[in-house]
């Protein structure tokens, strides 16, 4: 899957860093309009149903961005693409400050959705063209930074309410940075994606069997599955996991909030290590391991009773999805680099389905049984997953595989 194009090793280190950059900013922006939710609701004076309908909005927008962007990336490259999106998401970000009725509020979260949505695609796709630079495993680490983001944002977002800014203040002064960012980083994108010219000859024919039996487009669109499962997982966990230690356990709101922070930090940690554990064991072994992990971290949650052990399943849960996606979003991109916004695209997008989804399917659940025992869904997809890791499967897997069986 990967082999290094010629490009200048400060060019591509630069290339990398410049791609942080963007993952950070696309995670600080998204960040500074969640940490800034309940002034918007309470000064536009909407109920906490009325802002679930209006955040249906937000997510259209992403997913219309998403698709837009990535046939945009393959036409005009990410070079263009990317700074592009990074000044239009930096600068929609203060529309959801602004309004101070619903409708308004829906159109300003329908535009910021949708550039948050370009802005994720375009990065993800120039981040498989580094990976394919560098010849090793690297997508983990910017999805990492994504995370990063999103506590900067909390961090800058407390300040600015200690200091008596707006939201508004405070979201416009957030995307004026961005935008100035954005700017920024640009001449150090690459120039250009790998083209067919660069693809390895001995991975194609280890790739030509599988080929002949499923089409690139066939493969995307499996992968993409495989990301909705796993990213419904990552959308029920934000929002429930604070609620089952609560409601579920007994705990107290201070000590309940410790769940979703367990999940969140195993998940950053565990995105910081997959790189190097992809380059050893392959992306088929943290797919498939990972989502074994993840199964049994929340099988524990669905089933102990002991305050202790969901910490640990809440833990072992964030640890073992931390690495899917990017395997899944790497391995779309690599089907063909020509296409890589497209198909990038379409896992993205039909993973935030799964994200939006997640919450909303657990708590239709729970009208059925408890919340705890709802979670067994989740194992269900998990144990899934892992069942159909193989699609990762590439020649280096074999001749690994054939190895150990050596031994």
């Amino acid at each position: 899957m990967f082999v290094t194009v010629p490009v200048m090793n400060h060019s591509l280190r630069a290339a990398r860093v410049a791609t942080f950059v963007y993952f950070i900013l696309c995670g600080t922006t998204m960040g500074t309009w969640v940490v800034h939710i309940p002034a918007i609701e309470e000064r536009v004076g909407i109920s906490h149903a009325t802002l679930g309908g209006l955040l249906v909005l937000l997510g259209v927008g992403a997913f219309i961005g998403m698709q837009t962007a990535g046939r945009l990336t393959d036409r005009l490259g990410a070079r263009i693409v990317v700074p592009a999106t990074g000044v239009l998401c930096s600068a929609a970000l203060a529309l959801p400050g602004l309004p101070r009725d619903p409708w308004t509020l829906a159109g300003a979260l329908l535009a910021f959705g949708f550039c948050n949505g370009c802005l994720d695609v375009s990065m993800n796709a120039h981040a498989v063209h580094v990976e394919k630079a560098y010849g090793r495993p690297v997508m983990s680490a910017f999805h990492a930074t994504f995370s990063v983001g999103g506590v900067l944002a909390s961090l800058v977002g407390a300040a600015t309410a200690s200091a008596g800014l707006s939201p508004a203040a405070g979201m416009v002064a957030m995307g004026a940075l961005g935008i100035v960012i954005a700017l920024a980083s640009a001449r150090a994108l690459l120039p250009a994606a790998p083209t067919a010219a660069d693809t390895d000859p001995v991975e194609e024919a280890e790739r030509a069997p599988a080929a002949e039996h499923r089409s690139t487009g066939g493969r995307v669109w499996l992968l993409a599955a495989l990301a909705l499962m796993v990213m419904l997982c990552e959308g029920a966990a934000n929002d429930w996991s604070a609620l089952h230690l609560k409601d579920i356990l007994g705990a107290p709101a201070s000590t309940a909030a410790f769940a979703y922070g367990t999940f969140a930090t195993t998940m950053t940690i565990g995105r910081l290590l997959a790189d190097r554990l992809a380059a050893l064991f392959g992306s088929m072994a943290i797919l498939r391991h990972g989502a074994a992990t993840a199964a049994v971290g929340i099988t524990i949650v669905a089933l102990c009773p002991w305050m202790s052990a969901a910490f640990a399943g809440w833990a072992l849960f964030g640890l073992g999805l931390s690495g899917c996606v990017p395997q899944l979003f790497s391995a779309a991109g690599h089907a063909d680099t020509s296409a890589a916004g497209a198909n990038v695209s379409r896992v993205a997008g039909l993973g935030y389905v799964g994200m939006l989804a997640g919450p909303a399917v657990i708590g239709w659940l729970t009208h059925l049984v408890a919340l705890n025992h709802a979670f067994v869904l989740l194992t269900l997809l998990c144990a899934a997953t892992a069942a159909a890791a193989g699609i990762l499967r590439t020649g280096s897997d074999r001749t690994r595989e054939t190895a150990v069986s050596s031994h």
